[in-house]
Protein backbone atom coordinates (compact mmCIF):
# COMPACT_ATOMS: atom_id res chain seq x y z
CA UNK A 1 0.00 0.00 0.00
CA UNK A 2 1.26 3.28 -1.38
CA UNK A 3 0.50 6.78 -0.12
CA UNK A 4 1.72 9.66 -2.31
CA UNK A 5 4.70 11.41 -0.67
CA UNK A 6 4.88 14.81 -0.10
CA UNK A 7 8.17 17.57 0.47
CA UNK A 8 8.16 18.10 3.83
CA UNK A 9 9.20 21.90 3.93
CA UNK A 10 7.76 23.03 0.55
CA UNK A 11 4.18 22.30 2.07
CA UNK A 12 4.78 21.64 5.63
CA UNK A 13 2.64 24.85 6.36
CA UNK A 14 -0.47 23.66 4.71
CA UNK A 15 -0.04 20.44 6.12
CA UNK A 16 0.14 21.66 9.29
CA UNK A 17 -3.15 23.53 9.11
CA UNK A 18 -5.14 20.25 8.32
CA UNK A 19 -7.24 18.41 11.58
CA UNK A 20 -9.29 15.45 11.35
CA UNK A 21 -12.28 14.39 13.82
CA UNK A 22 -11.30 13.27 16.87
CA UNK A 23 -12.79 12.31 20.76
CA UNK A 24 -13.77 16.14 20.52
CA UNK A 25 -16.07 15.44 17.31
CA UNK A 26 -14.54 19.33 16.19
CA UNK A 27 -14.63 20.46 12.77
CA UNK A 28 -10.99 20.46 11.11
CA UNK A 29 -9.12 23.57 10.39
CA UNK A 30 -8.73 22.80 6.69
CA UNK A 31 -9.51 26.05 4.64
CA UNK A 32 -6.97 28.41 7.11
CA UNK A 33 -3.91 30.50 6.76
CA UNK A 34 -1.47 31.12 9.28
CA UNK A 35 -2.72 34.42 10.06
CA UNK A 36 -6.26 33.61 10.36
CA UNK A 37 -6.74 30.01 11.93
CA UNK A 38 -6.22 30.19 15.56
CA UNK A 39 -8.74 32.78 17.55
CA UNK A 40 -10.39 30.14 19.88
CA UNK A 41 -10.04 27.42 22.04
CA UNK A 42 -11.94 25.54 19.47
CA UNK A 43 -9.58 26.11 17.27
CA UNK A 44 -6.29 25.03 19.31
CA UNK A 45 -8.12 21.73 19.64
CA UNK A 46 -9.02 21.40 16.40
CA UNK A 47 -5.19 21.64 15.78
CA UNK A 48 -3.96 19.59 18.23
CA UNK A 49 -6.30 16.65 16.93
CA UNK A 50 -4.57 17.17 13.28
CA UNK A 51 -1.52 16.46 15.45
CA UNK A 52 -2.64 13.25 17.13
CA UNK A 53 -4.13 12.19 13.76
CA UNK A 54 -0.20 11.78 12.46
CA UNK A 55 -0.40 7.99 14.70
CA UNK A 56 -2.84 6.84 11.99
CA UNK A 57 -0.21 7.58 9.06
CA UNK A 58 1.20 4.42 7.29
CA UNK A 59 4.32 4.57 9.13
CA UNK A 60 2.90 4.68 12.62
CA UNK A 61 0.36 1.57 11.24
CA UNK A 62 3.12 -0.29 9.99
CA UNK A 63 6.20 0.74 8.65
CA UNK A 64 7.69 1.37 11.92
CA UNK A 65 6.86 -2.65 12.20
CA UNK A 66 8.99 -3.34 9.09
CA UNK A 67 11.69 -1.13 10.28
CA UNK A 68 11.85 -2.85 13.62
CA UNK A 69 10.76 -6.23 13.27
CA UNK A 70 11.53 -7.00 9.63
CA UNK A 71 14.79 -4.89 9.51
CA UNK A 72 15.94 -7.51 11.94
CA UNK A 73 15.58 -11.45 13.39
CA UNK A 74 12.35 -11.22 14.20
CA UNK A 75 10.42 -11.22 10.86
CA UNK A 76 10.95 -12.09 7.03
CA UNK A 77 9.31 -9.62 4.59
CA UNK A 78 6.79 -11.82 3.22
CA UNK A 79 4.74 -10.57 0.45
CA UNK A 80 5.51 -8.77 -2.35
CA UNK A 81 7.18 -5.71 -2.28
CA UNK A 82 10.54 -5.33 -3.57
CA UNK A 83 11.01 -2.21 -1.48
CA UNK A 84 10.22 -4.27 2.12
CA UNK A 85 12.34 -7.48 0.77
CA UNK A 86 15.02 -4.84 0.72
CA UNK A 87 14.60 -3.80 4.14
CA UNK A 88 14.72 -7.89 5.32
CA UNK A 89 17.65 -8.35 3.20
CA UNK A 90 19.50 -5.20 5.33
CA UNK A 91 19.82 -3.67 1.43
CA UNK A 92 18.75 -0.49 1.43
CA UNK A 93 19.46 2.02 -0.68
CA UNK A 94 18.22 5.87 -0.90
CA UNK A 95 15.96 5.42 -3.64
CA UNK A 96 13.55 3.28 -1.65
CA UNK A 97 10.54 4.97 -1.66
CA UNK A 98 9.64 3.94 1.58
CA UNK A 99 12.24 6.18 3.66
CA UNK A 100 10.88 9.19 1.36
CA UNK A 101 7.06 8.37 2.74
CA UNK A 102 8.05 7.41 6.49
CA UNK A 103 10.77 10.64 6.35
CA UNK A 104 7.42 12.89 4.62
CA UNK A 105 4.95 11.61 7.70
CA UNK A 106 6.65 12.13 10.61
CA UNK A 107 8.09 15.75 9.29
CA UNK A 108 4.58 16.18 8.49
CA UNK A 109 3.59 15.32 12.07
CA UNK A 110 6.59 17.72 13.37
CA UNK A 111 5.06 20.80 11.30
CA UNK A 112 1.57 20.21 12.74
CA UNK A 113 2.59 20.43 16.35
CA UNK A 114 5.21 22.84 15.36
CA UNK A 115 1.99 25.24 14.66
CA UNK A 116 0.15 24.55 17.79
CA UNK A 117 3.63 25.50 20.20
CA UNK A 118 3.61 28.96 17.89
CA UNK A 119 0.30 30.25 17.36
CA UNK A 120 -1.47 28.77 20.63
CA UNK A 121 0.08 30.87 23.17
CA UNK A 122 -1.16 34.14 20.82
CA UNK A 123 -4.82 33.07 20.98
CA UNK A 124 -7.59 35.51 23.28
CA UNK A 125 -10.21 33.33 24.13
CA UNK A 126 -10.49 32.94 28.29
CA UNK A 127 -12.04 29.79 27.79
CA UNK A 128 -8.68 27.92 26.86
CA UNK A 129 -7.50 29.27 30.12
CA UNK A 130 -10.25 27.09 31.95
CA UNK A 131 -8.42 24.39 33.75
CA UNK A 132 -4.93 25.31 32.40
CA UNK A 133 -6.07 23.96 28.93
CA UNK A 134 -3.39 26.43 27.41
CA UNK A 135 -0.66 24.71 29.30
CA UNK A 136 -1.93 21.49 28.42
CA UNK A 137 -2.32 22.05 25.24
CA UNK A 138 1.81 23.16 24.08
CA UNK A 139 2.46 20.12 26.86
CA UNK A 140 0.69 17.45 24.83
CA UNK A 141 2.09 19.25 21.13
CA UNK A 142 5.60 19.35 22.74
CA UNK A 143 5.23 15.80 23.65
CA UNK A 144 4.43 14.52 20.45
CA UNK A 145 6.91 16.61 18.97
CA UNK A 146 9.38 14.57 20.78
CA UNK A 147 8.31 12.10 20.15
CA UNK A 148 8.46 11.84 16.47
CA UNK A 149 12.04 13.58 16.72
CA UNK A 150 12.92 10.35 18.92
CA UNK A 151 11.38 8.21 15.85
CA UNK A 152 14.14 10.26 13.60
CA UNK A 153 16.93 9.94 15.28
CA UNK A 154 16.68 6.72 16.13
CA UNK A 155 16.32 5.51 12.61
CA UNK A 156 18.56 8.28 10.98
CA UNK A 157 20.30 9.84 13.66
CA UNK A 158 20.96 13.44 13.13
CA UNK A 159 18.69 14.95 11.66
CA UNK A 160 17.22 18.86 10.57
CA UNK A 161 15.27 20.69 13.28
CA UNK A 162 12.80 22.21 12.36
CA UNK A 163 11.19 24.16 15.28
CA UNK A 164 9.08 26.55 14.08
CA UNK A 165 6.27 26.37 11.27
CA UNK A 166 7.66 27.26 7.77
CA UNK A 167 5.75 30.11 6.05
CA UNK A 168 7.64 30.39 2.76
CA UNK A 169 9.21 27.56 0.06
CA UNK A 170 12.26 30.43 -0.25
CA UNK A 171 15.36 27.84 0.02
CA UNK A 172 16.93 29.81 2.86
CA UNK A 173 14.16 28.59 4.99
CA UNK A 174 13.37 25.13 3.37
CA UNK A 175 17.00 23.79 2.78
CA UNK A 176 18.52 23.36 6.53
CA UNK A 177 21.87 21.14 7.53
CA UNK A 178 21.48 18.47 9.73
CA UNK A 179 21.93 18.80 13.45
CA UNK A 180 24.27 16.42 15.04
CA UNK A 181 22.67 13.31 16.89
CA UNK A 182 23.08 15.05 20.21
CA UNK A 183 21.23 18.28 19.38
CA UNK A 184 18.84 15.75 18.29
CA UNK A 185 18.40 14.15 21.40
CA UNK A 186 18.97 17.23 23.53
CA UNK A 187 15.48 19.16 21.95
CA UNK A 188 13.51 15.83 22.56
CA UNK A 189 14.73 16.20 26.26
CA UNK A 190 14.36 19.55 26.08
CA UNK A 191 10.88 19.29 24.46
CA UNK A 192 9.70 16.73 27.38
CA UNK A 193 11.38 18.48 30.20
CA UNK A 194 8.69 21.51 29.08
CA UNK A 195 5.54 19.39 28.83
CA UNK A 196 6.92 17.50 32.79
CA UNK A 197 6.67 20.99 33.78
CA UNK A 198 3.04 21.14 34.96
CA UNK A 199 2.08 21.19 31.95
CA UNK A 200 0.75 17.45 31.67
CA UNK A 201 -1.56 15.94 33.67
CA UNK A 202 -1.84 12.26 35.01
CA UNK A 203 -4.93 12.06 33.56
CA UNK A 204 -7.85 13.94 32.34
CA UNK A 205 -10.68 12.52 34.60
CA UNK A 206 -12.04 8.90 34.52
CA UNK A 207 -12.85 8.44 30.77
CA UNK A 208 -10.03 6.07 29.97
CA UNK A 209 -10.47 6.55 26.04
CA UNK A 210 -9.24 9.81 26.78
CA UNK A 211 -6.59 9.13 29.32
CA UNK A 212 -4.94 6.29 26.56
CA UNK A 213 -5.66 8.68 23.55
CA UNK A 214 -3.87 11.95 24.99
CA UNK A 215 -0.25 12.62 26.37
CA UNK A 216 0.12 12.61 30.32
CA UNK A 217 3.18 12.52 32.59
CA UNK A 218 2.88 8.69 31.98
CA UNK A 219 3.50 9.01 28.48
CA UNK A 220 6.31 11.77 28.60
CA UNK A 221 8.05 9.74 31.27
CA UNK A 222 8.10 6.78 29.41
CA UNK A 223 9.30 8.21 26.40
CA UNK A 224 11.92 9.91 28.66
CA UNK A 225 12.59 6.86 30.05
CA UNK A 226 13.33 5.53 26.38
CA UNK A 227 15.34 8.16 25.41
CA UNK A 228 17.80 8.06 27.76
CA UNK A 229 18.16 4.59 27.58
CA UNK A 230 18.55 4.97 23.66
CA UNK A 231 20.62 7.93 23.44
CA UNK A 232 24.88 7.29 22.80
CA UNK A 233 25.73 9.07 26.11
CA UNK A 234 22.80 6.53 27.67
CA UNK A 235 22.25 7.70 31.51
CA UNK A 236 20.71 4.63 33.33
CA UNK A 237 20.29 6.71 36.16
CA UNK A 238 17.45 8.73 34.37
CA UNK A 239 16.24 5.58 32.63
CA UNK A 240 15.68 4.53 36.62
CA UNK A 241 14.18 8.07 37.27
CA UNK A 242 11.74 8.03 34.80
CA UNK A 243 10.66 4.46 34.67
CA UNK A 244 9.82 4.78 38.41
CA UNK A 245 7.47 7.37 37.40
CA UNK A 246 5.64 5.54 35.14
CA UNK A 247 5.54 2.54 37.29
CA UNK A 248 4.46 4.52 41.08
CA UNK A 249 2.13 6.99 38.68
CA UNK A 250 -1.08 8.25 40.18
CA UNK A 251 -2.59 7.34 36.84
CA UNK A 252 -2.60 3.75 38.36
CA UNK A 253 -1.03 1.37 35.19
CA UNK A 254 -0.94 -1.76 36.36
CA UNK A 255 0.25 -5.33 34.20
CA UNK A 256 -2.83 -7.38 33.27
CA UNK A 257 -2.96 -10.70 34.76
CA UNK A 258 -3.29 -12.04 31.31
CA UNK A 259 -1.28 -11.44 28.35
CA UNK A 260 -3.77 -12.56 25.88
CA UNK A 261 -5.69 -10.02 27.05
CA UNK A 262 -3.57 -7.33 25.57
CA UNK A 263 -4.36 -8.39 22.42
CA UNK A 264 -7.99 -10.08 21.94
CA UNK A 265 -9.40 -6.75 21.07
CA UNK A 266 -11.60 -7.06 23.62
CA UNK A 267 -9.52 -4.43 26.11
CA UNK A 268 -8.56 -1.13 24.34
CA UNK A 269 -7.05 1.46 26.07
CA UNK A 270 -6.73 -1.28 29.31
CA UNK A 271 -4.76 -0.62 32.60
CA UNK A 272 -1.09 -1.86 30.96
CA UNK A 273 -1.62 0.91 28.21
CA UNK A 274 0.03 3.63 28.67
CA UNK A 275 -1.06 5.89 25.24
CA UNK A 276 -2.31 3.93 22.23
CA UNK A 277 -3.34 4.66 18.49
CA UNK A 278 -7.45 5.11 18.99
CA UNK A 279 -8.33 3.33 15.92
CA UNK A 280 -12.76 3.14 16.03
CA UNK A 281 -13.35 2.09 12.66
CA UNK A 282 -14.62 3.80 9.73
CA UNK A 283 -12.45 6.51 8.15
CA UNK A 284 -9.81 6.25 11.73
CA UNK A 285 -9.64 2.79 10.86
CA UNK A 286 -6.48 0.45 11.19
CA UNK A 287 -5.31 -1.30 7.34
CA UNK A 288 -2.28 -3.27 8.96
CA UNK A 289 -4.46 -6.40 10.13
CA UNK A 290 -5.89 -6.80 6.32
CA UNK A 291 -2.16 -6.55 5.35
CA UNK A 292 -0.69 -9.52 7.95
CA UNK A 293 -3.43 -11.85 8.81
CA UNK A 294 -3.99 -14.88 7.07
CA UNK A 295 -6.57 -16.10 4.75
CA UNK A 296 -9.07 -17.41 7.65
CA UNK A 297 -9.20 -14.09 8.98
CA UNK A 298 -8.25 -11.46 6.25
CA UNK A 299 -10.84 -13.39 3.89
CA UNK A 300 -8.41 -13.21 0.83
CA UNK A 301 -5.91 -15.54 -0.80
CA UNK A 302 -3.45 -12.80 -1.54
CA UNK A 303 0.70 -13.33 0.28
CA UNK A 304 0.58 -11.92 3.53
CA UNK A 305 3.45 -9.30 4.81
CA UNK A 306 5.63 -9.81 8.30
CA UNK A 307 6.09 -13.48 8.08
CA UNK A 308 7.78 -14.77 11.68
CA UNK A 309 11.58 -15.62 11.36
CA UNK A 310 12.15 -19.18 12.00
CA UNK A 311 14.61 -17.56 14.88
CA UNK A 312 11.51 -15.94 16.55
CA UNK A 313 9.60 -19.02 16.74
CA UNK A 314 12.79 -20.79 17.81
CA UNK A 315 13.69 -17.96 20.70
CA UNK A 316 9.53 -18.87 21.55
CA UNK A 317 10.27 -22.36 21.99
CA UNK A 318 13.50 -22.73 23.33
CA UNK A 319 12.05 -20.68 26.52
CA UNK A 320 8.98 -22.85 26.77
CA UNK A 321 6.93 -19.67 26.14
CA UNK A 322 3.72 -20.97 24.64
CA UNK A 323 1.56 -18.26 25.94
CA UNK A 324 3.12 -15.64 23.97
CA UNK A 325 3.98 -17.47 21.06
CA UNK A 326 0.45 -18.28 20.62
CA UNK A 327 -0.37 -14.85 21.18
CA UNK A 328 1.54 -13.61 18.70
CA UNK A 329 1.93 -15.87 15.74
CA UNK A 330 -1.01 -18.24 14.05
CA UNK A 331 0.40 -20.69 11.65
CA UNK A 332 -2.02 -21.61 8.84
CA UNK A 333 -1.56 -23.40 5.67
CA UNK A 334 -0.89 -20.68 3.03
CA UNK A 335 -2.58 -20.61 -0.42
CA UNK A 336 1.19 -19.81 -1.88
CA UNK A 337 4.95 -20.94 -1.51
CA UNK A 338 7.03 -19.57 1.18
CA UNK A 339 11.05 -19.26 0.75
CA UNK A 340 11.65 -20.28 3.86
CA UNK A 341 8.52 -22.04 5.82
CA UNK A 342 7.21 -24.27 2.66
CA UNK A 343 7.69 -24.56 -1.21
CA UNK A 344 4.52 -26.19 -1.43
CA UNK A 345 1.88 -24.31 -1.91
CA UNK A 346 -0.44 -24.93 1.10
CA UNK A 347 2.04 -25.59 3.54
CA UNK A 348 2.45 -24.50 6.64
CA UNK A 349 3.26 -20.86 7.90
CA UNK A 350 3.47 -18.52 10.12
CA UNK A 351 1.57 -15.47 10.66
CA UNK A 352 1.56 -12.16 12.71
CA UNK A 353 -0.59 -12.06 15.11
CA UNK A 354 -0.42 -9.53 17.60
CA UNK A 355 -3.89 -8.04 15.32
CA UNK A 356 -6.31 -10.34 15.59
CA UNK A 357 -9.10 -8.40 12.65
CA UNK A 358 -8.97 -7.33 9.53
CA UNK A 359 -12.55 -6.24 9.27
CA UNK A 360 -11.87 -5.46 5.30
CA UNK A 361 -9.28 -2.92 5.98
CA UNK A 362 -11.01 -1.31 8.30
CA UNK A 363 -10.17 -2.78 11.83
CA UNK A 364 -10.08 -1.02 15.30
CA UNK A 365 -6.93 -3.41 16.31
CA UNK A 366 -4.89 -1.06 18.31
CA UNK A 367 -1.02 -0.12 18.28
CA UNK A 368 0.29 0.42 21.85
CA UNK A 369 2.80 3.82 21.47
CA UNK A 370 3.64 2.68 25.55
CA UNK A 371 2.65 -0.15 27.59
CA UNK A 372 3.67 -0.85 31.34
CA UNK A 373 5.90 -4.20 30.35
CA UNK A 374 7.74 -2.22 28.35
CA UNK A 375 8.60 0.31 30.87
CA UNK A 376 9.45 -2.08 33.83
CA UNK A 377 12.03 -4.06 31.68
CA UNK A 378 13.41 -0.81 31.07
CA UNK A 379 13.77 -0.56 34.66
CA UNK A 380 15.28 -4.19 35.01
CA UNK A 381 17.91 -2.82 32.46
CA UNK A 382 18.88 0.40 34.06
CA UNK A 383 19.24 -1.94 37.73
CA UNK A 384 21.11 -3.81 36.36
CA UNK A 385 23.13 -1.61 34.89
CA UNK A 386 23.57 0.60 37.84
CA UNK A 387 25.09 -2.74 39.52
CA UNK A 388 21.47 -3.71 41.26
CA UNK A 389 20.72 -7.06 39.50
CA UNK A 390 19.25 -8.96 42.32
CA UNK A 391 16.73 -5.83 42.05
CA UNK A 392 16.67 -5.87 37.92
CA UNK A 393 15.75 -10.01 38.74
CA UNK A 394 12.65 -8.86 40.62
CA UNK A 395 11.25 -6.51 37.77
CA UNK A 396 12.16 -9.34 35.08
CA UNK A 397 9.97 -12.16 36.90
CA UNK A 398 7.24 -9.57 36.76
CA UNK A 399 6.80 -9.90 33.06
CA UNK A 400 7.87 -13.86 33.34
CA UNK A 401 5.50 -15.33 35.75
CA UNK A 402 2.99 -13.21 34.27
CA UNK A 403 3.28 -16.05 31.30
CA UNK A 404 3.77 -19.07 33.72
CA UNK A 405 7.48 -18.95 32.95
CA UNK A 406 9.77 -19.81 35.96
CA UNK A 407 11.23 -16.92 38.01
CA UNK A 408 14.90 -16.73 37.54
CA UNK A 409 16.97 -16.43 40.67
CA UNK A 410 20.38 -15.23 39.77
CA UNK A 411 22.27 -14.16 37.35
CA UNK A 412 25.88 -12.18 36.77
CA UNK A 413 25.41 -8.75 35.21
CA UNK A 414 26.15 -10.04 32.11
CA UNK A 415 23.62 -12.53 31.81
CA UNK A 416 21.15 -10.55 32.94
CA UNK A 417 22.06 -8.49 29.79
CA UNK A 418 21.26 -11.38 27.87
CA UNK A 419 18.01 -11.87 29.99
CA UNK A 420 16.40 -9.22 29.34
CA UNK A 421 16.87 -8.55 25.63
CA UNK A 422 15.42 -12.18 25.37
CA UNK A 423 12.14 -11.07 27.34
CA UNK A 424 12.14 -7.69 25.63
CA UNK A 425 12.53 -9.80 21.99
CA UNK A 426 9.02 -12.44 23.58
CA UNK A 427 7.26 -9.54 24.96
CA UNK A 428 7.14 -6.95 22.55
CA UNK A 429 7.25 -8.64 19.43
CA UNK A 430 5.68 -6.73 16.29
CA UNK A 431 5.40 -3.75 18.89
CA UNK A 432 8.48 -1.89 17.26
CA UNK A 433 11.19 -2.46 19.34
CA UNK A 434 13.70 -4.87 18.15
CA UNK A 435 15.59 -2.91 16.34
CA UNK A 436 16.55 -0.22 19.00
CA UNK A 437 17.25 -2.99 21.54
CA UNK A 438 19.59 -4.59 19.37
CA UNK A 439 21.48 -1.38 18.51
CA UNK A 440 21.34 -0.18 22.62
CA UNK A 441 22.79 -3.58 23.19
CA UNK A 442 25.49 -3.25 20.76
CA UNK A 443 24.69 -6.59 19.24
CA UNK A 444 22.84 -5.93 15.94
CA UNK A 445 25.75 -6.32 14.01
CA UNK A 446 26.46 -9.95 15.82
CA UNK A 447 23.31 -11.13 15.75
CA UNK A 448 22.27 -10.03 12.16
CA UNK A 449 25.67 -12.34 10.83
CA UNK A 450 25.54 -15.14 12.45
CA UNK A 451 21.69 -15.68 11.88
CA UNK A 452 20.90 -18.61 10.16
CA UNK A 453 18.02 -18.62 7.72
CA UNK A 454 17.99 -20.68 5.23
CA UNK A 455 16.46 -19.83 2.07
CA UNK A 456 14.45 -23.33 0.45
CA UNK A 457 14.64 -21.92 -3.32
CA UNK A 458 18.26 -22.75 -3.12
CA UNK A 459 19.54 -24.32 0.51
CA UNK A 460 21.66 -21.66 1.11
CA UNK A 461 21.66 -19.60 4.06
CA UNK A 462 20.57 -15.85 3.55
CA UNK A 463 23.70 -13.76 3.51
CA UNK A 464 23.19 -10.09 5.67
CA UNK A 465 26.53 -8.56 5.56
CA UNK A 466 25.44 -6.82 8.27
CA UNK A 467 28.28 -3.64 9.53
CA UNK A 468 27.91 -0.68 11.24
CA UNK A 469 26.98 1.81 8.58
CA UNK A 470 23.84 -0.03 8.57
CA UNK A 471 22.90 0.68 12.13
CA UNK A 472 21.10 3.93 10.38
CA UNK A 473 19.14 4.19 7.40
CA UNK A 474 19.86 6.15 4.57
CA UNK A 475 18.77 9.94 3.92
CA UNK A 476 16.06 9.44 1.13
CA UNK A 477 17.87 10.69 -2.16
CA UNK A 478 14.08 12.74 -2.75
CA UNK A 479 15.59 15.14 0.02
CA UNK A 480 18.96 14.94 -0.83
CA UNK A 481 17.75 16.18 -4.50
CA UNK A 482 15.49 19.01 -2.86
CA UNK A 483 17.64 20.16 -0.22
CA UNK A 484 21.58 20.23 -1.22
CA UNK A 485 22.58 20.63 2.26
CA UNK A 486 21.83 17.61 3.79
CA UNK A 487 24.59 14.87 3.55
CA UNK A 488 24.38 11.51 3.20
CA UNK A 489 24.81 8.72 6.21
CA UNK A 490 27.94 6.73 6.03
CA UNK A 491 28.16 3.43 3.67
CA UNK A 492 25.69 5.06 1.47
CA UNK A 493 26.05 5.82 -2.14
Amino acid sequence: MKIKSIHIFAAALSMALVACDDYLDLDPISEATSTNAYNSASDAEAALTGVYDSFQAEYYIWDNVIFSDVISDNHYAGGDNPEIFAVDNLDIQPVNNRLFNNWSQIYSAIAKANVVLQKVPEIDDPKIDVGNRRNQILGEAAFLRAYHYFQLVTLWGGVPLILEPVTSTNPAETQKPRNSEAEVYSQIIQDLEFALADRLPDSYGSDAGVNKARATRGAANALMAKVYAQMPNRDYAKVLEHADAVISSPAGYRLLEDFRNLFDGNNYNNAESILEVQFIGGPEANFGPQLLLPPSISGDTWRKFVTPSKDLIAAFDEAGDLIRKEASVLFESAPWADEFWSLQVNGMVPFAYRWKDANGWASTNRQYIFRLADIILLKAEALNELGRTDDALVELNKIRTRVALPAINSATPAEFRQLVENERRLELVQEAERWNDLKRYGRAVDVMNSLVEIDLRTNQPKVFNMDESKLLLPIPQQEINRNPKLNQNPGYN
